[in-house]
């Protein structure tokens, strides 16, 4: 913790302030400002003005102590207001419920417009926050309030309406990809929905893997090869689950191989089911060669957003299929393993077993 002065940073030479002034470095911001008595402004330490002499620098820890003593506001940095990314923030907190409230998803521009930037730069600081375009979480929201819609509706038609849609053909033309079945069997709960299954060993315990006519839905591994049918169960509790026959047992030998092999491969096609930023989260992940890693910021970075550090790590954990998309290739920064949804051991099991190929 700093302690609030008013002398002059020339008297106190080894002041760590100054290093942080000098450098702008947002980490100073919020433990202190900084006045230059030749202009009589005071600045966080992070402003993009120009450097002043060490000696006509003084340290305050709060702006109204900076104002008692005769300073102004810089109006570049703006340290009377919250900071930046907490403004950015906001404004695009506020971005998002103007979408979720809006019959229709605004343009571009016009959510520009009601935020008083540019197209350009309004695009660049949403995808920034949230990891994906205002057109792709305005396309999220529209599916998550599809979803809920029918489960709740009374017609698949009054659900199609009430979620934006304007009209049924623009609407089936994505209602696959959007449910990963037809509006009617989604909203009966998977009813008639086949999806087959079943459960094999590896060296690192039971392995389930399900599939629908899409393609491979689920691969989880655990201890316990019930808990893994009832997770299933779970997530298409009226669906038809099936217990696959020989043909779909090879699948499955298929998957355990690849744990066991990571040099075989494993080419799958693959029903994933998520929201917009997750399935931007997890095409990164398979883009992850076999024997490297990535750090969830690494991810973050690719996806352009680097601030959505937290949300590349919900991602991951959001994950279902397992090893057909290589979250355990995720990473702490240091490098060192973080939690796994099937265990930290499985994780660096597999980690080590693709090193070695």
């Amino acid at each position: 913790m700093f302690r609030q002065t008013g002398k002059l940073a020339a008297e106190s030479p080894e002041d760590p302030r100054w290093a942080l002034v000098a450098a702008r470095d947002a980490q100073g911001d919020g433990q202190f400002l900084y006045a230059v008595t030749t202009t009589g402004v005071y600045c966080r330490p992070s402003c993009g003005s120009r450097t002043p002499k060490p000696e006509n620098v003084r340290y305050f820890l709060t702006r109204a102590a900076a104002e008692q003593a005769g300073f102004r506001a810089c109006k570049r940095c703006r340290p009377d207001q919250a900071p930046l990314a907490e403004r950015r923030a906001a404004l695009v907190a506020s971005l998002c419920r103007q979408i979720e409230n809006a019959e229709t998803a605004p343009s571009l521009d016009a959510l520009a417009q009601s935020a008083h930037l540019s197209a350009f730069h309004l695009h660049r600081i949403f995808k920034a926050i949230t990891g994906v375009t205002p057109k792709a979480y305005a396309a999220a929201h529209r599916a998550r309030k599809l979803r809920e819609k029918l489960a709740r509706s009374g017609s698949v038609t009054e659900a199609i309406y009430d979620a934006g849609y304007n009209s049924n053909g623009r609407f089936y033309q994505e209602s696959n990809r959007l449910l990963g079945m037809t509006p009617g069997n989604f909203r009966a709960g998977g009813v008639a929905t086949v999806i087959r299954f079943a459960v094999g060993d590896c060296s690192l315990g039971a392995i389930l893997v399900a599939a629908s006519r899409r393609g491979v839905c689920a691969i989880l591994m655990g201890d316990d090869p019930d808990a893994l049918a009832r997770d299933l169960q779970d997530r298409f509790p009226n669906a038809d689950l099936v217990g696959g026959d020989a043909g779909f047992e090879q699948l499955v030998a298929q998957v355990v191989g690849f744990v066991e092999m990571p040099k075989l491969g494993l080419a799958l096609p693959l029903d994933v089911r998520g929201t917009a930023f997750q399935q931007r989260v997890w095409q990164a992940l398979r883009e992850i060669p076999a024997g490297r890693t990535a750090s969830y910021s690494d991810i973050a970075g690719r996806l352009g957003a680097p601030k959505s550090v937290r949300a590349v790590a919900r991602a991951c954990a959001a994950n279902s299929l397992a090893v057909a998309i290589p979250c355990h290739r995720v990473v702490r920064k240091d490098g060192g393993l973080s939690g796994y949804r099937w265990g930290v051991a499985r994780k660096a099991a597999l980690l080590e077993r693709e090193a070695e190929t």
